[in-house]
């Protein structure tokens, strides 16, 4: 049974047929999925070191050598922001030519989100840090509240942010100031927990034990989406509508009754 309930409200955001469909498969270690406006979808495969290009049902990599890129997104260019866990945050050009955003005192990033003001969040999983780069390329750490901060996402109108906590097994929710700081921190779910999204209902869909855990707004479990393999990260496929998931060796998708929530 790939779908699992723990409350009837599961079924307003996943239909009872919906089906986790095995994309592509045969990698080391998947994670970072990000799927472009024009179609086709980045991820990274870690131990590999390499950020590999879904479309159309075919898989070819776009870079080597990739300094363990892990956690993928765009800026409203269309250009590809990569956290590095060989210790920095980049940029790929549409050359193709790679602009380093923040390296000095980076340990391992992890996963990034854009804002619609032009600033990137990210977390530093060894560094137990979530940081803030400015419109103006300024780097700040925003929070250290956590022993493990992986995955991370801003809430439908961009005035919240989530993290979670692999450590802790937790995922913590902030709002966001007007100068882009992070206030009022509070815990939002309990789940073993590494990548995340939201959607425009405000619901949570967190990569957790043996597949994605659905949280509404107010942290309350809706149900699991069950995948084959652990998954890692997920991310909103064409139109922000439906899910990828990478799992371990594997990149799954499924069907889901809500849009995601727009970032880029």
């Amino acid at each position: 049974m790939s779908l699992e309930d723990k409350s009837p409200e599961f079924w307003n955001v996943v239909d009872r047929k919906a089906e986790v469909k095995k994309v592509a498969g045969g990698f080391q270690f998947t994670e970072g999925p990000v799927f472009s406006r024009r179609g086709y979808m980045f991820f990274s495969d870690i131990p590999a070191e390499k950020i590999l290009k879904f479309e159309k049902g075919e898989v070819t990599v776009y870079r080597e050598k990739s300094n363990k890129a892990n956690g993928n997104t765009f800026d409203h260019q269309g250009r590809l922001l990569t956290c590095e866990g060989g210790g920095r945050v980049t940029r790929t050009e549409k050359n193709g030519s790679i602009t380093v955003l923040a390296e000095k005192g980076l340990k391992g990033p992890n996963d990034l989100v854009y804002c619609i003001d032009g600033s990137i969040y990210f977390t530093d999983l060894p560094g137990s840090k979530v940081y803030r780069i400015s419109r103006k390329g300024d780097l700040q750490v925003v929070s250290e509240d956590f022993a493990g901060p992986n995955g991370i996402a801003l809430g439908p109108s961009q005035q919240k942010i989530y993290v979670a906590d692999s450590k802790k097994r937790n995922v913590r929710v902030y709002d966001i100031k007007p100068d882009g700081s992070l206030t009022n921190g509070r815990h939002f779910a309990d789940t073993r927990c590494d990548g995340l999204k939201t959607d425009e209902a405000g619901n949570v869909w967190v990569t957790g034990e043996g597949g994605i855990w659905v949280f509404d707004a107010s942290g309350k479990h809706l149900g699991i989406i069950r995948t084959p393999e652990n998954p890692a990260n997920n991310c909103w496929g064409s139109g922000f509508g439906g899910m990828y998931i990478t799992a371990r060796t594997s990149v799954y998708q499924v069907s889901t009754k809500v849009p995601g929530t727009r970032t880029f």
